[in-house]
């Protein structure tokens, strides 16, 4: 039979949608892309095995079905590590299928042969080495369901290359090379033979591939109810909406009605940025420390109690406390130490918004208060914007950059963030326009996520404008993708680089602290020629173009538009913004 096991990985892949395959060719893994080719699924091919991985994250944000990357046995998955590690931290559904050494020698020093499944078991909620060609349906729905199920993550599969290649290929590389004498090559080569016949058995066999039912944990009526007496008592309620309520199967439109019409102030985290709009009177960007001192009650819908709310210390103990989150363990992260839950449920936080809204409904929270904090906020940005003004020693103020760029974005603009001082400015400075269109990595911190985040972002949602806001430490990890950007043709964007030749969110604490610069130090190096030379547009920007900042901007966006990928290498200088940052 001239089928082979690649054929029934894409077939299985198509049936549950899957528009789009990440990959970074290899020889192990070159029938499931040909096979997924010729199904009509998209075969996108990066410069590395991690950005395959972080397009398909990207993918599975953005799309609501699971991101898929396809990558080479050995060093091809070993250079995944970190960004499925990501995957896992930030719950994005993800299938990794990796190639490996053909099942017979396995263990016997086959190139690039190591023990594949022992690194991703604890990265991922499902890991399966397929030993038949018959199990891979089966393995590969069963796969795509638990990725999505309960709290979503990462799923990996490992596909020995005898189990993908046609029987005759197969044949010929495992049959004996000269006709076997003696009893022991006559065993030898009997046994070959029954395991090339247990490999192939029942392959072509008619089976389903059709997606399994997904299990989401819901909040029961009784929680519920008891969730809706605490907020109409409240008088000072805040919501802390965290990178959960984005999730399927609740549309991020409908938990955006939600909200308004409950009219609590909320504070935005993680995926969820940009879920009221830019100019919504509910959402509160500044002061959440002084606002969580005075609630009487805080809604945790999908936030953790990690470093990012300070292990929960930031939390008043007087304050009523609901929190809901899909993952038990995050739900109660540190409530053992510094803050107790009033209820505490594990479910799904999307759609406990909307019953508490319908429940809730005609209720809504007092006026005065999310008027307060907006009064405060607005006092807040004031003296932000004020820095904005302000010279700095040399090249152009950062603030300012940011505040033109984030006037100018389009209405339909995905922000990407890949950095760490630059980017921890543009997250208080850059306003996404509406739900699920800003990304970064999430709680891990990882660097280098920018270029395939990007490319994931502009195939699923191609009529929007992709800007990546990069560090020019984090730029290194994946400037090589320019090169995919130009390749693809239709995967331009517009990466905005804050050059201030320093890893400056670790020189920030270091220099005062340890009296050295070591290791901080990066060139003003010329990034838009790098650009140049993988295809795509450079802009070198410095402060004799402070006056004429806007129009490259909008240059660049245009160029965007007829599909070139645009670099602006923003030479920037330093300001006291984010003094008092920690990088650890």
């Amino acid at each position: 039979n001239p089928r082979h096991g690649g054929e029934s990985v894409a077939e299985v892949l198509r049936a549950h949608g899957v528009k789009f395959v990440f990959t970074l060719v290899g020889g192990h893994i070159s029938p499931i892309l040909v096979a997924c080719e010729k199904l009509g699924i998209r075969i996108v091919d990066t410069r590395h095995e991690a950005t395959a991985v972080f397009a398909a994250d990207a993918v599975a944000r953005l799309s609501g079905t699971v991101g898929v990357a396809a990558v080479t046995a050995g060093p091809g998955l070993t250079n995944t590590v970190t960004a499925v590690k990501n995957a896992q931290m930030a719950e994005s559904p993800l299938l990794l299928i990796g190639g490996a050494a053909a099942t017979l020698l396995q263990g016997r020093g086959a190139l690039q042969d190591i023990d594949q499944m022992s690194l991703f078991k604890p990265l991922c909620k499902f890991c399966a080495s397929v030993r038949t060609v018959r199990e891979i349906v089966p393995t590969v729905r069963k796969a795509l369901a638990i990725a999505q199920s309960g709290t979503p993550g990462p799923v990996f599969i490992e596909f020995p290359i005898d189990t993908l290649y046609p029987y005759h290929v197969v044949e010929k590389e495992s049959a004996p090379k000269n006709t076997p004498k003696g009893l022991f090559g006559k065993i030898m080569a009997w046994y070959l033979q029954n395991h090339l016949s247990n490999l192939f058995a029942g392959a072509w066999e008619t089976c389903d591939l059709s997606p399994l039912p997904v299990y989401i944990p819901h909040a029961t009526e009784d929680e519920v109810q008891r969730c809706v007496e605490l907020v109409s008592r409240a008088r000072k309620p805040v919501i802390l909406l965290g990178s959960q309520a984005t999730l399927p199967p609740t549309p991020a439109d409908d938990v955006r009605k939600a909200l308004e019409s409950l009219g609590i102030p909320c504070f935005l985290g993680g995926m969820s940025r940009g879920m009221l709009g830019k100019n919504s009177p509910l959402h509160i960007r500044q002061n959440r420390r002084d606002a969580l001192k005075e609630a009487d009650l805080v809604l945790l819908a999908g936030t953790v109690c990690d470093f990012r709310l300070s292990y929960g210390r930031v939390l008043n103990r007087r304050s009523k406390i609901i929190a809901i989150n899909r993952d038990r363990s995050q739900l109660l992260k540190n409530s053992d130490m510094f803050w107790k839950p009033t209820v505490a449920i594990q479910g799904d936080a999307g759609s406990f918004l909307l019953r508490l809204s319908t429940a809730l409904k005609g209720h809504r929270c007092p006026e005065e208060w999310p008027r307060s904090l907006k009064e405060g906020e607005a006092i807040k940005e004031k003296a932000n914007r004020a820095k904005a003004d302000e010279k700095t020693e040399r090249h152009l103020n950062p603030i300012s950059v940011l505040h033109r760029v984030d006037e100018l974005l389009a209405e339909d603009s995905i922000i990407v963030a890949d950095g760490g001082d630059f980017v921890g400015s543009a997250a208080y400075i850059m306003r996404p326009r509406g739900p699920i269109r800003w990304l970064d990595p999430g709680a891990f911190g990882t660097l280098g996520v920018g270029g395939g985040f990007a490319l994931g972002a502009k195939l699923c949602r191609p009529e929007s404008e992709v800007w990546i806001v990069y560090g020019d430490g984090s730029l290194g990890y994946s400037v090589a993708e320019f090169d995919t950007f130009t390749r693809h043709k239709v995967t331009p964007v517009i990466a905005l680089v804050g050059n201030d030749a320093c890893w400056s969110q670790i020189s920030r604490e270091q220099v005062p602290m340890l009296g050295s610069n070591v290791a901080c130090g990066l060139a003003f190096t010329d990034y838009h020629i790098v650009a140049d030379g993988y295809g795509g547009k450079g802009y070198l920007i410095g402060r004799e173009d402070e006056s004429r900042l806007d129009d490259i901007i909008k240059k660049a966006q245009k160029e965007c538009r007829e599909g070139k990928a645009v670099l602006l290498n923003v030479l920037i200088g330093k300001t006291n913004f984010r003094d008092g940052s920690i990088s650890v």
